[in-house]
């Protein structure tokens, strides 16, 4: 919901860092991996513990992440890159609540949930992107996307801002972690109404013998 407008704010900023960066030869591939394995080393010490400094990696982790697009509009863009940039924030997505479920026996159940949301969540976001792509559908609503990115309620800022918050009042990760999952639930639902609708029915076909 809130990617654009953060998009709005970050993007030139990040642009001009970005093609800083693509100077010095470091790849977009190179960023993306790196953001991946600063939000492994995140959720390893939200899982010791230590939630100051799982917070302060996924802050590098994003920002990363944001720079990773920016080299690429910098060099040249590519289907692969932007294959591994989602892989990457996947990869992401997961280490953090898997940290929490690590960190305390209490945490495992409502990670576990949370975990789900996003499985489901992401899957309505990809299975559209590819409905997207087949039918030459294409968006610009939060920057230039290898794929067709569909917004929804809940995005990458919201979702950041909650990782965020788990590890600034780590005790109260259970409730949240439930109430953020719900929130996913219903972006999926979101989705669903809204591919119904862009996505009608095909000319009815003649029934298989």
């Amino acid at each position: 919901m809130l990617d654009a407008l953060a998009r709005s704010v970050i993007d030139a900023p990040l642009n001009k860092t970005g093609a800083q960066i693509a100077r010095t030869g470091v790849s977009a591939n190179q960023i993306s991996l790196a953001g991946a394995a600063f939000g492994i080393g995140a959720g390893a010490l939200i899982a010791a513990g230590h939630f100051s400094g799982g917070l302060a990696l996924i802050l590098v982790s994003r920002l990363l992440d944001g720079l990773d697009g920016a080299v690429a509009r910098a060099t040249r863009a590519t289907d692969f890159g932007g294959y591994l940039d989602i892989l990457c924030d996947y990869i992401f997505y997961t280490a953090i609540p898997l940290g929490f479920a690590l960190a305390a026996p209490a945490n495992v159940l409502p990670a576990a949930v949370l975990l789900a949301s996003f499985i489901l969540s992401g899957t309505s976001f990809l299975a559209y992107a590819a409905l997207a792509e087949k039918r030459g559908l294409t968006t610009t609503a939060q920057g230039l996307k290898s794929f067709y990115y569909m917004a929804g309620l809940i995005e990458g800022t919201e979702t950041i801002a909650a990782f965020l918050l788990f590890c600034l009042i780590p005790a109260w990760f259970p409730v949240m972690a439930y109430v953020f999952a719900a929130l996913c639930v219903a972006t999926m639902v979101g989705r669903i109404v809204r591919a119904k609708k862009e996505f009608p029915p095909e000319t009815t076909r003649p029934p298989l013998h």
